[in-house]
């Protein structure tokens, strides 16, 4: 499949999973369209200061609007979609918002990938779907039960896909991979979060330290779509991909500070918590599907992705606003 799948168009390119992939792409001979959201400054996201950014075709458009993705599919061999509104409290103020983009947009895609002939398409999910594990590890058979207006939207977006391929055959399969983490990552996730608060001083301001998570680095991410969608056995499910281990916010919080030199000292604050019936308590993942059918292995440890996203960050800390909470 490999050798036929050369034109890739990649949705959400400017983000944090989506610019490493195109950089992959272009780094494994694909030709690389990116689709990147619209802005009046023309930014191109994370992908401005790429080194293989000459390398890639770029378009510009809304991910909602049809015409603008029927147009950025048009000759693709497979597509990635990537595009989506992330982070789970904004949700709760904007729900429509995540349905518009996350439901409409993934539709969009899927429209226009069945009327171009695309032989692939990537749709990505997240673990957040589940809500808190019934059982773990998780499997791709677990019950789906969302928890967040964000989760929900993802969730309707993975059932698109999979009613797209039932009905009418287009080459789907949902890359479902629980946290990501590394450069390029926005400072309201988790990770980046501890770290730059850390970087400004001993004092982290943070929700609740309970719950668990399966962390893998961005580049194993990436690495993983890019085997998803080369794999004609996969096509038609939802794939894992995750690291097979299980960490709590404390124990993150503690390990980032230790790397750091810190002694964090930690303020709980209600705000930064989610709703009771909203908070997932606990996903770990089980990629043995992926595994099994690709030989996909996360490569990159904990600490050593760790500090590799500390030291990314350390070198541009005048890009993130430490102590101020954004929903």
């Amino acid at each position: 499949m490999r050798g036929s799948m050369k034109r890739a168009v990649v949705t959400g390119a400017g983000g944090f999973i989506g610019s490493h992939l195109a950089e992959h792409l272009v780094r494994g001979g694909f030709d690389v369209r990116a689709f990147v959201h619209y802005h009046a400054s023309g930014t191109r996201g994370w992908l401005d200061g790429s080194d293989v950014a000459s390398s890639i075709e770029f378009r510009h458009g809304d991910v909602r609007d049809h015409d603008s993705v029927r147009r950025a599919l048009q000759g693709a061999d497979v597509v990635f979609h990537l595009a989506a509104l992330v982070g789970i409290p904004y949700s709760y103020e904007t729900p429509q918002a995540y349905v518009r983009t996350n439901v409409d947009g993934a539709l969009n895609v899927l429209e226009a990938a069945r009327e171009h002939g695309a032989e692939r398409v990537v749709l990505t999910s997240t673990s957040e779907v589940y809500g808190s594990a019934q059982y773990a590890p998780m499997d791709e058979a677990h019950p789906v039960r969302a928890q967040s207006p964000y989760a929900a939207s993802k969730a309707a977006a993975d059932q698109l896909a999979l009613s797209f391929h039932a009905s009418f055959g287009v080459p789907v399969v949902i890359a479902r991979p629980f946290n990501a983490y590394g450069p390029r990552q926005s400072d309201r996730a988790l990770i980046p979060t501890v770290i730059a608060q850390l970087l400004a001083g001993d004092r982290l301001r943070l929700g609740n330290l309970h719950p668990t998570r399966d962390f893998t680095f961005v580049d194993d991410v990436v690495r993983g779509f890019a085997a998803i969608a080369a794999a004609d056995a996969l096509v038609g499910e939802a794939v894992h991909i995750g690291s097979g281990v299980e960490r709590s916010v404390g124990e993150i919080v503690q390990l980032i500070a230790r790397l750091m030199g810190k002694d964090a000292q930690i303020e709980a604050q209600d705000e930064r918590r989610r709703p009771v019936g909203s908070e997932v308590d606990r996903l770990l993942c089980d990629s043995s599907q992926l595994c099994a059918a690709t030989g996909w292995v996360p490569e990159v440890d904990f600490e050593s992705g760790l500090r590799r996203t500390i030291d990314w960050m350390d070198e541009r800390r005048a890009h993130f606003r430490p102590h101020e909470y954004r929903t």
